[in-house]
């Protein structure tokens, strides 16, 4: 039987020649699967060397890279058996558990939204349709909390003026529908001014927001919107378009809203999705009650 670096150096040219696999993918196995040949001395491995093995890489890897590595073996292993290499596979009675960390939500400071959003208005010209857009794209960020897909997915059909209100239909993942209502004065404005300057394009091509092509803008646009305006205000700060979703979110629980409410604007499936906002919501508290409670100004001492 050929040796373990002689299978692995077999399997990555399969893949690289017969299965086209990406050079991102084929660096990753080769890594992964030297460093696994390194640590069992070129020997193939049993069970007890698999398992010290995923000892020695939760020591040492971030849960994730400690998944990665794992997935690279196990598909080798896959692999061989598939070829009549191996008769067993190490890995299929072995039991695995990464428990990896939960990553809270990256919020954006309250100053850099209100200047973001500012920058926009500041640029704002009658004769400019797309800073109108961009706007609306930001506004609609910020006051939902739609993801981005859902944001872009936006029709004429899910995008209801009335006088005093603007109803959102919005279909989220799972096909899960939920309706949101906005009532803030500027915004149905906003949403008024924009419909009647995009009006002909709406009901032409169905979509609310469009590039200068008219075709539905998407979530890549949708970035490019927000660092432009960052840029504008000179503000280096990274921002995606979720993280709108999650100030969204954080900064209604901080008002004191329900954390069921909440879920349900989101569209969240599950109240546990949802929980993860409690968490920056806590920071917040520890953070104002520090800054704010008046014993902190008072001086005593023993």
């Amino acid at each position: 039987m050929k040796s373990l670096s002689k299978a692995i150096t077999d399997y990555l040219e399969v893949g690289e020649y017969e299965r086209k696999l990406a050079a991102n993918t084929l660096k990753a196995y080769r890594i992964d699967l030297r460093q696994f040949s390194e640590f069992t001395g070129d020997m193939w491995p049993d069970r007890d060397i698999l398992s010290e093995y995923i000892k020695h890489l939760n020591q040492n890897f971030a849960p994730r890279s400690v998944k990665r590595k794992l997935a690279s073996i196990r598909a080798f292993f896959h692999e061989l058996m598939l070829n009549g290499v191996l008769k067993e596979n190490p890995f299929e009675k072995l039991h695995i558990r990464i428990q990896s960390p939960k990553q809270l939500p990256r919020i954006i400071p309250g100053q850099i939204v209100q200047s973001l959003l500012q920058g926009a208005y500041d640029a704002y010209d009658p004769n400019r349709r797309d800073i109108l857009r961009d706007i609306m794209v930001l506004e609609l960020l910020f006051s939902t909390g739609l993801r981005v897909s859902e944001l872009c997915a936006l029709t004429k059909d899910t995008f209801l003026l009335e006088n005093h209100k603007l109803c959102l239909l919005v279909r989220g993942k799972g096909n899960k529908e939920r309706v949101l209502q906005i009532t803030t004065p500027e915004l149905v404005q906003l949403a008024k001014t924009y419909f009647g300057e995009f009006q002909e394009e709406i009901q032409a091509h169905g979509f609310i927001l469009l590039n200068k092509r008219k075709n539905p803008l998407s979530p890549q646009s949708v970035r490019r919107i927000i660092q432009k305006y960052l840029k504008q205000i000179r503000v280096n700060y990274p921002i995606t378009p979720h993280m709108f979703r999650h100030t969204f979110a954080t900064s209604l629980l901080e008002a004191g809203m329900d954390i069921r409410y909440i879920q349900a604007l989101l569209g969240h499936s599950s109240i546990s999705t949802t929980q993860i906002y409690t968490h920056v919501a806590t920071a917040q508290q520890t953070m104002l009650l520090a800054e704010k409670h008046p014993r902190g100004k008072m001086t005593f001492s023993l």
